[in-house]
């Protein structure tokens, strides 16, 4: 009997200490608190190796997840675009060159000094000609905010993206001057409201023109998207940038844009390739920045390569039904940046996209993409030990989101998703921090 009465005691005593145990006691003590009570929160905790679902709370069910769908535009780039991105395509013929372009959001971006399209461009000396016939798609992804048209975080999405679709505006008071980068023949104006102190450039709505609010700083800069109108704009700002006049078409070289003559596919069997550089530069950036732009055009790139043109509902709903078809829930998906609150997915999802992209791609790179403690969007956070987390972080308001991998104390790797909408909390990125924290301390 007393022999009976231990056992009962030491399982009691293992359930007690179990991970789904503990887990679920830490979730319940740092996602109760107040500004949480009247929001969603959705959680998955899996260990790959015994392929074992620790802990679940609503993870099965659909929740908002912001920036989190970076990461599957990022396992779409892994998969698909090869060790080096395609910088453009093009066709010389003895009286021009043709260019299509590849949605490489890199071209003419600031931060890449090299731009071997370009060097390629001014060597030549032909007419150039920049086709959009493989963009099939809209500036602005479904359901983005239209107001936030002048924020930096919303370029428009193009066929040839040039200096990240973006003016950048400088004041410089010391030396009294304002200026752009790149330099711009559109519309410029000077705001005459002078009760307003600090330095803004707001652009029409409907046009390239720009008003200009003079600051009090003695230095201050702002980024504000371009209407794209197609690749005209970029014609019009690769002009002073190869030397030369830049012509714009829709038909692909050869005639035809998928209809006659040649088809998309045709086309690009005949084109020069020129590739502008290592897939993971602009990957890491993507992830460790949040980089929206990055994310849109990486999926557009994607698209480009696997259908031969740019569109997003198409190369997600190709992607659904082949790469990603035994997801847990079929998602909402409905942009490569995750800024669309139409964006519907589930922690369980989450999870198993980190699941497959470590078995796919290495554990080892993606800690080089993805930020960790310390660094990126996780700058100030899990900085006591970094390098045992790494995750992407989302930002909505109400809707704070971050999924990734976790190495324990015990060198064990999980893998989880947090998603939390509806919150008032400003304290939560902070509870989810300590809630994995203790996951990490007790395993």
């Amino acid at each position: 009997m007393k022999h009976l009465l231990f056992l009962f005691l030491i399982v009691v005593l293992v359930q007690a200490c179990s991970p789904s145990k503990f887990i679920k006691s830490s979730a319940e003590v740092e996602f109760t608190q107040p500004g949480l009570v009247s929001g969603q929160v959705g959680i998955c905790i899996y260990d790959p190796v015994k392929s074992e679902y620790l802990y679940e709370q609503q993870s099965n069910k659909y929740f908002i997840p912001a920036s989190n769908v970076k990461l599957f535009s990022l396992y779409a780039g892994l998969k698909y675009l090869g060790d080096s991105l395609v910088g453009i395509r093009y066709k010389e013929t003895d009286t021009a060159i043709f260019l299509v372009p590849s949605g490489d959001p890199t071209f003419l971006h600031p931060a890449y000094t090299y731009q071997p399209v370009i060097s390629f461009l001014k060597h030549t000396r032909k007419p150039l000609w920049i086709t959009e016939a493989n963009w099939q798609d809209r500036p602005l992804g479904r359901g983005w905010a239209w107001d936030d048209y002048n924020d930096d975080y919303m370029p428009e999405r193009s066929a040839l993206p040039v200096y990240g679709n973006v003016i950048h505006w400088v004041q410089d008071s010391v030396s009294e001057s304002f200026f752009s980068v790149p330099d711009i023949n559109w519309e410029v104006r000077f705001s005459d409201d002078t009760t307003k102190r600090a330095f803004y450039v707001e652009r029409d709505f409907h046009k390239n023109a720009f008003e200009i609010t003079e600051g009090k700083a003695q230095y201050k800069t702002q980024d504000v998207p371009f209407i794209t109108n197609g690749t005209v704009s970029a014609a019009v700002l690769l002009k002073d940038t190869v030397g030369r006049e830049v012509f714009t078409k829709h038909q692909l070289p050869g005639g035809g844009a998928g209809g006659r003559g040649v088809t998309v596919a045709q086309a690009f069997e005949g084109l020069r390739v020129i590739h502008s550089r290592p897939v993971d530069s602009l990957f890491i950036p993507m992830m460790h920045h949040s980089d929206n732009f990055f994310a849109e055009q990486t999926l557009l790139m994607v698209s480009n390569e696997k259908l031969g043109r740019m569109n997003d509902a198409r190369i997600i709903d190709t992607l659904l039904n082949s790469d990603l078809r035994d997801l847990p829930q079929r998602p909402y998906w409905v942009d490569g940046s995750g800024l669309s609150r139409n964006d519907l997915f589930t922690p369980r999802d989450f999870v198993w996209l980190l699941d497959k992209m470590k078995d796919e791609f290495g554990l080892p790179r993606l800690k080089g993409i993805l930020p960790t403690g310390g660094t990126g969007t996780l700058a100030n956070y899990y900085k006591r030990d970094s390098g045992y987390i790494y995750a992407k972080t989302g930002s909505l308001s109400g809707v704070v989101a971050l999924s990734g991998y976790l190495i324990t104390k015990k060198e064990r790797l999980l893998i989880f998703s947090v998603l939390i909408n509806n919150n008032s909390d400003p304290a939560v990125r902070r509870k989810i921090e300590k809630f994995l924290l203790g996951i990490r301390e007790k395993y």
